[in-house]
C-alpha cells in the first residue's frame, strides 16, 4: 500500500533518503509539519513525512458514570445519538438506554441533544445521567411530596438543571411552572423552600418559552407580599424583586398592578439595607417602575423620592460605599439619572409664547433683577413709548439679539429651559448675575459677552452633553456622581457654566464675531471636566476653572503633535518602514489581552443583564475557552471553563448590524448602543454554520477583542483603537530615532547624488599583497 501510494505521488518506491516516506492520496493527506500538499507535487517540507488526519466528525472523549470506570471512546458525530447511548450503556451492561442521556460534566451540566452535539470537542468529558423527561418527572413528583424535606431536596436538584433549555421544556410541558407557582402562592415555608422555588421559577421563565403576561394576578400579588413583608430569610426579597422587575418590563398591565401594590417607601426600606444584592434588585424594580410610568406619574414619583432623601442616600451609601459598585447598579443609577434629566425635555421642547402673561412677567423679572436701580430711577414719569424703548435697550444689554426677547426664545431646543436657567441664576446667585450683566454693559460694544445669547447656547450645549431627551441606553453605566450630590444639578451646572463662559470670554479677548469659537472652547472645558467624573459640584467648579483657555490650547497642541507628527517625506518614509514591526507589537498586545480574558454580559430579549460569562484565549492561541460565572467571583482558571471553540474552526468576524443577535433585536433607536458594542464569530459546527455572540462591556474592549480576533483570522486590524495605538507608537519611535537630529533641519528632498568621476584610478586593488 505504501509503495503504490508512493508511485502515485511521484516519490521513489524505496529509500527514505531521497524521496522520504510515501505520500497518501486523497483530500485527507497532510504533511506531518501541517502543510497540505497536493498529490501532484513533491513535498518541500524540511522533514517530509505523512500521516492520515482523522475524520473531522470523529472526536475523542471520556464518558463517566458514578461508581463505574470511565470510558474513553471515539464519538462519530454522524452516528445518531440514540445509537451512541446504546453502545455506552452496553459497555456498562445497562438496559433500556432510552432512559439515559449524556450531559457535559463541567459547567451547568447541560444535556446533549442532536442540536448541540456539535459543541462536543476533542477531550470533552461527558457523564451518563437520567434522561431529562424522566428526571423532570421524578423531581416534579418530589415537589408533591408530603414531606417538606423531600420537597426541599427536589428543589435543590431542580434549580441547577432549570437553566438547561432541554430540561426546562420537559418541566414546563409537565406543568412544572404551575406546581412551582402553587408552592410560591401557598407560602407554607418562607425560608429555603420559598427561595428555591422563586429561583427555579425565574430560571424557567428566563428561557422565554412561556410569556410573563400569562402570570395570574393572585400569583403576582403573592410575590408582592414577599416584597412588602419582613422575612427572616434574606435570600427571598432579592428573588421576589427580580421576578417583579421582569413582570414590570414584560407586561404593562401587570406592571401597573406591581406599581399599585408595591409602595415606594417599601423600596426605600430595601435600599437602606446594607446588602448589595438586595439594593441592586430594589433599584432595578424602581427604575423599571419609573420607565413604565407616564411622564406625569414619573414626575410625581421622582419628586416624592427626592423628598424622602433618596438622592442623599444614594450619594452617601451607594456611590461612596466601601464596597465596590457592581455593573448592574451602575447601570440602574445611569437610568435613574437619565429619567430625572428627562423631566426637563418638555420645557426644552416648548418655545416661549409671546402671548403668555406669565412668561412675559418672567422676562420682566429677569430684566429688573439686572437693572433694578436704573429702571426705578429713570422709569418714573416716562411715557409708554419711552418706557418701551428703555425696556428694549435693557433687553439688548442683557444680550438678547432682538429687542423683543420672545423671538430669541422661540428656538427649540432649548425653548423655555433657557429661560428657567436664567431665572434660576438670577435668583440663586444674584450678585454673580448682576456682576455679569453690569460688567459686560460697561465694555465696548464689540467686546461685551452677551448673557442671554450665551445662556441659550449654553443650555443647548448642556442638553447635548448630558443627553437630555435621548432614550436610555440598555447597557450604559456612564452616570455622573455629581448628579446625586446636588439638588437641581442641571441648573447648578448652568450657573457654573455661565460664569465659565464669561471667564473664558475675557481670557480669549473675544468679540461678537468670536462667539462660536468661545462656545467651542467652553464645550471642550465642560466635556473634559465631566469626563473626569467629579464627585461634587464644588470639585467640578474647581477643575473646570483650572482648565483655562491657555491650558485648552496646550492640550490641543499636545494632542495635535501626538496625532499628526511631522509631515516631512523622510519622516513619512521612516514611519512606513516602522509600521510592520509596530503592527506586530500591537498584534501581540491584542492576543495577550485575549489571553487575559474578559467578563461579558448576556442580554436577553428583555435586556436583563444579571447573567455573566467569561471568555479568553488559550496561551497557545489555538482555543477560545468560555463559560458562565457569577458576578463578583474571581476570574476563572482555564481548566474550569467548560466550553471551547478551536480557532481553526472560526470562519469570519461579524460586527454591528451584521451580527445575528443584534438583527433579532430590531432597529430602534434604543438598540444603537448594541450595534456599537456587538460582534460575533461564525464557526463550523458540523456541516452547519454557528455563531458565538458577544456584547462588549465598553468601546475599548470591543476594539481590543475585534482586533485580536481579526489577528487570529489573519485579517487586518482596522479598528479606531489600532489606528490610535499605531499613531502613538510611530510618534514615539520616530522621536527616539530622531533624538540625535534635534535642531537639525531635515530637507524636504534628499541631497542630489554627484555625478560619477571621470576615472576610477583612485580605487585600491585589494588583490595586490603589500610587501
Amino acid at each position: 500500500m505504501a509503495r503504490s501510494l508512493g508511485r502515485e505521488c511521484g516519490t521513489p518506491r524505496s529509500g527514505l533518503g531521497k524521496g522520504g516516506p510515501p505520500r497518501p492520496q486523497g483530500p485527507q493527506a497532510r504533511c506531518t509539519l501541517g502543510r497540505r500538499c497536493t498529490v501532484s507535487e513533491k513535498c518541500r517540507c524540511p522533514r517530509p513525512g505523512w500521516t492520515m488526519t482523522p475524520p473531522r466528525n470523529v472526536v475523542k472523549i471520556a464518558i463517566q458514570m458514578r461508581d463505574a470506570i470511565p470510558q474513553l471512546i471515539q464519538l462519530d458525530q454522524a452516528k445518531p445519538l440514540a445509537a451512541v447511548l446504546k453502545e455506552v450503556c452496553d459497555a456498562w451492561s445497562l438496559t433500556h438506554s432510552e432512559r439515559y442521556a449524556l450531559q457535559f460534566a463541567d459547567g451547568h451540566r447541560r444535556y446533549i441533544t442532536e442540536n448541540n452535539r456539535a459543541e462536543i470537542k476533542n477531550g470533552s468529558i461527558l457523564c451518563l445521567s437520567t434522561a431529562p423527561d424522566l428526571e423532570a418527572e421524578q423531581l416534579l413528583g418530589g415537589l408533591q411530596s408530603d414531606s417538606r424535606e423531600g420537597c426541599r431536596e427536589a428543589l435543590r436538584h431542580l434549580v441547577p438543571l432549570a437553566s438547561d433549555m432541554t430540561f426546562a421544556r420537559e418541566v414546563i410541558s409537565r406543568n412544572g411552572l404551575q406546581r412551582l407557582g402553587t408552592i410560591i402562592e401557598d407560602g407554607d415555608d418562607l425560608g429555603e423552600v420559598l427561595a428555591l422555588s422563586l429561583r427555579a421559577f425565574l430560571e424557567l421563565m428566563e428561557h422565554g418559552v412561556v410569556s410573563w403576561e400569562t402570570l395570574s394576578i393572585p400569583f403576582v400579588r403573592k410575590v408582592v407580599c414577599y416584597v412588602n413583608m419582613n422575612l427572616m430569610d434574606a435570600s427571598v426579597p432579592p428573588l421576589a424583586l427580580g421576578l417583579l422587575e421582569s413582570v414590570t418590563l414584560s407586561s404593562p398591565a401587570l406592571g401597573q398592578l406591581v406599581k399599585s401594590e408595591v409602595p415606594l417607601d417599601r423600596l426605600l426600606v430595601h435600599l437602606q439595607v446594607m446588602n448589595q444584592q438586595l439594593q441592586t434588585k430594589a433599584m432595578a424594580l424602581l427604575t423599571a417602575l419609573l420607565q413604565g410610568a407616564s411622564p406625569v406619574e414619573r414626575k410625581h414619583m421622582l419628586d416624592y423620592l427626592w423628598q424622602r432623601n433618596l438622592r442623599q442616600f444614594i450619594y452617601k451609601n451607594i456611590i461612596h460605599s466601601a464596597a465596590p459598585m457592581g455593573d448592574e447598579m451602575a447601570h440602574h443609577l445611569y437610568v435613574l439619572q437619565a429619567l430625572t434629566l428627562g423631566l426637563l425635555e418638555p420645557r426644552m421642547r416648548t418655545p416661549l409664547d409671546p402671548y403668555s402673561q406669565e412668561q412675559r412677567e418672567q422676562l420682566q423679572v429677569l430684566r429688573q433683577a439686572a437693572f433694578e436701580v436704573e429702571g426705578e430711577s429713570s422709569g418714573t414719569g416716562l411715557s409708554a413709548d419711552r418706557r418701551r424703548s428703555l425696556c428694549a435697550r435693557e433687553f439688548r444689554k442683557l444680550g438678547f439679539s432682538n429687542s423683543n426677547p420672545a423671538q430669541d426664545l422661540e428656538r427649540v431646543p432649548p425653548g423655555l429651559l433657557a429661560l428657567d436657567n436664567m431665572l434660576y441664576f438670577s435668583r440663586n446667585a444674584p450678585s454673580a448675575y448682576s456682576r455679569f450683566v453690569l460688567e459686560n454693559s460697561s465694555r465696548e460694544d464689540k467686546h461685551e459677552c452677551p448673557f442671554a445669547r450665551g445662556s441659550i447656547q449654553l443650555t443647548v450645549l448642556l442638553c447635548e452633553l448630558l443627553h437630555v431627551g435621548e432614550p436610555c441606553s440598555e447597557t450604559a453605566q456612564d452616570f455622573s456622581p455629581m448628579f446625586f450630590g446636588q439638588d437641581q444639578s442641571f441648573h447648578e451646572l448652568f450657573c457654573v457654566g455661565i460664569q465659565l463662559l464669561n471667564k473664558t470670554w475675557k481670557e480669549m479677548r473675544a468679540t461678537q464675531e468670536d462667539f462660536d469659537k468661545v462656545m467651542q472652547v467652553v464645550r471642550e472645558q465642560l466635556a473634559r471636566t465631566l469626563a473626569l467624573k467629579p464627585t461634587s459640584l464644588e470639585l467640578f467648579r474647581t477643575k473646570v476653572n483650572a482648565l483655562t483657555y491657555g491650558e485648552v490650547l496646550r492640550l490641543r497642541q499636545t494632542e495635535r503633535l501626538h496625532q499628526e507628527g511631522t509631515l516631512a517625506p523622510p519622516i513619512l518614509e521612516l514611519r512606513e518602514k516602522l509600521k510592520p514591526e509596530l503592527m506586530g507589537l500591537i498584534r501581540q498586545q491584542r492576543l495577550l489581552r485575549l489571553c487575559e480574558g474578559t467578563l461579558f454580559r448576556k442580554i436577553s430579549s428583555r435586556r436583563r443583564q444579571d447573567k455573566l460569562w467569561f471568555c479568553c484565549l488559550s496561551p497557545n492561541h489555538k482555543l477560545l475557552q468560555y463559560g458562565d460565572m457569577e458576578e463578583g467571583a474571581s476570574p476563572p482558571t482555564l481548566e474550569s471553563l467548560p466550553e471551547q471553540l478551536p480557532v481553526a474552526d472560526m470562519r469570519a468576524l461579524l460586527t454591528g448590524k451584521d451580527c445575528p443577535h443584534v438583527r433579532e433585536k430590531g432597529s430602534g433607536k434604543q438598540n444603537k448602543d448594541l450595534y456599537e458594542l456587538a460582534f460575533s464569530i461564525s464557526y463550523d459546527r458540523g456541516e452547519e454554520e454557528a455563531y458565538l455572540n458577544f456584547i462588549a462591556p465598553s468601546k475599548r474592549e470591543f476594539y481590543l477583542w475585534t482586533d485580536g480576533l481579526s489577528a487570529l483570522l489573519g485579517s487586518p486590524m482596522s479598528s479606531e483603537q489600532t489606528r490610535l495605538d499605531l499613531e502613538q507608537l510611530l510618534t514615539m519611535e520616530t522621536k527616539l530615532r530622531l533624538l540625535e537630529l534635534e535642531n537639525v533641519p531635515i530637507p524636504e528632498q534628499p541631497p542630489p547624488v554627484p555625478p560619477p568621476p571621470t576615472n576610477f584610478n583612485f580605487c585600491y586593488d585589494c588583490s595586490i599583497a603589500e610587501p
